[in-house]
């Protein structure tokens, strides 16, 4: 990692905590060796970074610190790049055209060689000739997820079963070329999973729900 990515992962790591580290802790979060924290902490504070502290006490941003909302390291790059690049190979056409503006947003705002950096990121994903496209209902699940509004569905189970349901959609998962709506069955008052292209029709309803801890993405993720 280049001594400029480092420094600024650790005002980073010092805004996220919220309070004092000391710096073996930095260094863990780092992976370096505390010595490179000290010298580290040294550059920052001379060059006038709004840190309090000292060796053998600890380090604190100062809250009114803030750092520019576009800096990322070369890694961080090739990891948002990577990412946009596998969602328009496995998601819908929208969220495809999505993937590519917010690149195109985020490229604009950095320096050139970032930029670069953004656009030539040797990380590539394909879709294999095996994996089919994108269920078409995938786009209106996804809308549904977003503002809370119930959906009723008519659902062909792996065993050829039909049945109709009534769910809270609350989140979307993929695995391989599977994509898998998880929601709150009404019908079953519990969670279940619902393969996407498995979902003969649906009808979004004008009702919203309102998620509770119980029956949330995060509480059935907690439960597996």
């Amino acid at each position: 990692m280049r001594p400029a990515d480092r420094l600024f992962r650790i005002i980073q790591l010092l805004r996220a905590s919220g309070k004092a580290m000391t710096a073996r802790e930095i260094a863990e979060k780092m992976e370096v060796a505390p010595r490179t924290i000290y010298r580290d902490m040294e550059h920052l504070m001379a060059s006038g970074a709004p840190i309090d502290g000292e060796r053998g006490v600890g380090y604190l941003l100062r809250e009114a610190f803030d750092a520019p909302p576009l800096t990322f390291t070369f890694e961080q790059l090739e990891a948002i790049a990577f990412g946009a690049r596998a969602v328009q190979m496995l998601g819908d056409r929208r969220l495809a055209q999505a993937a590519r503006e917010a690149i195109e947003k985020i490229g604009h705002g950095l320096p050139p060689d970032h930029a670069k950096r953004l656009r030539e990121a040797p990380l590539r994903a394909f879709r294999s000739a095996m994996q089919p496209d994108p269920p078409l209902l995938l786009g209106e699940i996804r809308q549904a997820v977003a503002t809370r509004r119930k959906l009723h569905v008519t659902y062909e189970s792996l065993a050829e079963l039909t049945s109709e349901r009534t769910i809270w959609p609350l989140g979307l998962s993929v695995f391989g070329h599977n994509w898998l709506l998880t929601g709150w069955c009404e019908l079953r008052q519990d969670f279940r999973d619902f393969r996407v292209d498995r979902i003969t029709s649906l009808t979004i309803e004008r009702e919203q729900y309102e998620p509770t801890p119980e029956r949330s993405f995060d509480a059935y993720l907690a439960r597996i």
